[in-house]
């Protein structure tokens, strides 16, 4: 969702920007894009949503519980 405001004001400085500090702000605009992580989309999670059985789910919280949760004082 691009922000109009926002939109409005990289347009504005854009058009301020020499040719070569053009492409350089590209270059920074898709490099953004780069590291934004890729996931699932709203469609994917609804096929699955509701496939995991009760008990699985439970064993799957205990698991990230006792995992995950846990915090080392000496390891630091």
């Amino acid at each position: 969702m691009v922000l109009p405001d926002v939109k409005d004001q990289i347009l504005k400085d854009l058009d301020r920007l020499s040719p070569e500090q053009q492409k350089h702000a590209a270059k920074l605009v898709s490099g953004l894009l780069a590291s934004l992580p890729e996931g699932a989309s709203v469609d994917d999670l609804q096929k699955v949503a509701g496939s995991l059985d009760d008990t699985s789910a439970r064993e799957m919280m205990a698991a990230v519980e006792e995992g995950c949760e846990q915090v080392d004082p000496d390891e630091w």
